[in-house]
């Protein structure tokens, strides 16, 4: 039973790990919008790449308003942090339960 419960602690630790530099990308990216890049820049290229996906999903249900202003790199940040709360706890917690 120990193996599936370091196997679960693993797992939590690698999934915070990912949802943590996946915030960071997304802070990033927005930092980035305010200014005017070079869309041909291999960095600015890779954080739209990385981020356009999961922001096209949360912008086609939230509508562009408050002057323009983009709202979905909060949302996406605020679903990463729930995650991050319920879904790594969880796991930890289970894999502590385990041993």
């Amino acid at each position: 039973m120990f193996i599936l419960a370091n196997f679960l602690k693993a797992l939590a630790t690698v999934l915070d790990v990912a949802l943590n530099i996946y915030m960071w990308v997304i802070i990033i990216r927005a930092l980035i919008s305010w200014v005017n890049p070079d869309p041909y820049n291999p960095i600015v290229r890779f954080l739209y790449n990385v981020t356009d996906p999961v922001l096209y999903r949360i912008r086609r249900y939230l509508p562009v308003a408050f002057g323009g202003i983009d709202l979905s790199p909060i949302i996406v940040i605020l679903i990463i942090i729930f995650l991050k709360q319920f879904l790594v706890a969880s796991l930890y917690q289970l894999a502590i339960r385990l041993l």
